[in-house]
Formats: C-alpha cells, structure tokens, sequence
C-alpha cells in the first residue's frame, strides 16, 4: 500500500491532524491485511509447524516489541524537544509582559501610557502564539509515535503478500 501521507509536516495544526489520520487509517488497514494472513498461516500451520512457520511467529513478537520501543522512544525525543522549546518561549514570552505591565504601569503621560499599552497588547498576543504551539506540538509527537508502527504494519503487509503469491 503506498503512502497517502507526504514526508513533510505542513505548518497547518487542522492539515497535521488530518495527515495524522490518514497515516492511521493507512496504518489500520496495513494490520488488518497482516493479522489476517498471519492468522491463516497460524491455522495453516495447524499443531505442527514449520521451521518457516516458527521463524514467522517469533518474528511477530520482535517486531510488535521493536516498533513499540521505537515509537516510544520517538515520541519522548519530539516530547522533549518540544517542551524545552516551548518552556524557554513562554518564559521569555512572561518577562515581556511582566515588563511591558510594569512599563504600562508606571506611566506618567497618556503618550507614555499609549505607547506601553502597545507593547503590552503586543505581548499578549505573543504569550497567545506561544499556547497556540500545544496542537501543533500534540500532532508532532503522535506523528513520531505512530510512524515506526506505521512502517512496520506497511512493510509487514507487503512482505507477507509477496510470500502469499
């Protein structure tokens, strides 16, 4: 099955999110096809098995391990990540605005009192841009998380209908 999904992430929360299900729906379908041959060679297999049979069945089990360590590992690197660059743009984002209410406050003319309101509105919206990240942070890290399983159940199916045929 071939990617439905493009390699680069867009800027667009919405076109993340809807990539992401995409690449999910993609990924189910994937496993479906895999459970089902799977489970019909297990059937085929019967009580004794091959030596291809066995190598199958415990390949199962390292795969699900390997793409559960991986995905887990991606998404705590992206979660990490994120949170450092998210932690220092709101700390930076709540020194301008406790200066610029400081400023504002201690205005003496309506110019001076015109000018800090400006750049305390102007910093408001910054501390907004800088919450309006979360979605787009949410969306990395659970398009890292799904993308080693994603390529496993991928591979896995057409690995497996490749020997069925």
């Amino acid at each position: 099955m071939s990617s439905l999904t493009s390699a680069a992430r867009p800027a667009d929360p919405l076109t993340q999110w809807f990539e992401l299900a995409l690449k999910t729906h993609e990924m189910l379908l994937s496993s479906g096809s895999v459970i089902r041959m799977r489970t019909e060679r297990i059937a085929k297999a019967g009580l004794v098995p091959s030596a291809d049979d066995l190598a199958e069945f415990q390949l199962m089990g390292q795969e699900k391990l390997a793409a559960a360590s991986e995905s887990g590992l991606a998404m705590a690197r992206q979660w990490h990540s994120s949170h450092l660059s998210l932690a220092n743009r709101v700390l930076q984002q709540w020194v301008q605005s406790t200066t610029a209410f400081f400023s504002l406050a201690g205005s003496v003319t309506p110019a001076q009192a015109a000018a800090n309101s400006d750049a305390f509105v102007q910093s408001a919206a910054g501390t907004v841009d800088a919450a309006s990240r979360f979605p787009d942070i949410a969306a990395r890290i659970a398009h890292d998380g799904l993308e080693p399983i994603h390529a496993a159940a991928t591979s896995n199916e057409r690995r497996l209908s490749e020997l069925a045929s």
